[in-house]
């Protein structure tokens, strides 16, 4: 079905937005603050008795890092705006002080689903986490387009666009390109 079916009204009621800025400062680091917003469209019941109102963030909680022009985080910190436990929800903010050390190159997902899953994290802060990697690439394009150093492009082989033997890396950047042949040829050696 398309998403957009006019045979099949619909309404709005959930909306989560996620948001990375990404700051390069003096020192020579990057800063990427991530935010996380949920909110509804109808009034519902809170516990305690009240009303929760329409719009009014359910969940906002921020994630901060500071890297290093190598992907490592030097600084981390979680913080929250709103959440529906209040200070049972906020109280594991610090533990994502835990971030520093990791590369956001190097397994981050990984690492971070080892280290904050279930009763060790929040659900919507480690949520966060999963586009820092991406968010932190294109935070250093331009200074890495910058200092082309001849070697090969990061990037590449990192998607389904830039993989070695796709038409992208053939057209800009042919001297990495590798035909499929060749691609599989060293998969099988490498499986040896």
């Amino acid at each position: 079905m398309p998403l957009s079916d006019p045979a099949c009204p619909r309404r709005p009621v959930h909306t989560r937005s996620i948001r990375v800025d990404s700051y390069a400062r003096d020192d020579g680091l990057w800063d990427l603050e991530a935010e996380l917003v949920d909110t509804k469209t109808y009034d519902f019941p809170v516990r305690g008795g009240g009303v929760h109102p329409a719009g009014a963030p359910v969940h906002h909680m921020c994630l901060r890092i500071t890297i290093d022009d190598q992907f490592t985080i030097t600084a981390a910190e979680a913080a929250y705006e709103a959440a529906p436990y209040g200070e049972f929800c906020s109280a594991i903010a610090p533990e994502y002080g835990d971030l520093v050390g990791l590369n956001l190159l190097k397994q981050f997902r990984q690492r971070v689903r080892e280290r904050f899953g279930r009763t060790a994290g929040c659900t919507h802060v480690t949520e966060l986490t999963n586009v820092l990697p991406t968010v932190a690439v294109q935070t250093m394009a331009d200074r890495r387009r910058k200092a082309d150093t001849g070697d090969r492009p990061f990037q590449l082989d990192g998607c389904h666009a830039l993989r070695l033997d796709g038409p992208v890396v053939r057209m800009h950047y042919s001297p990495w390109y590798v035909p499929a042949e060749a691609s599989e040829t060293e998969a099988k050696s490498d499986e040896s």
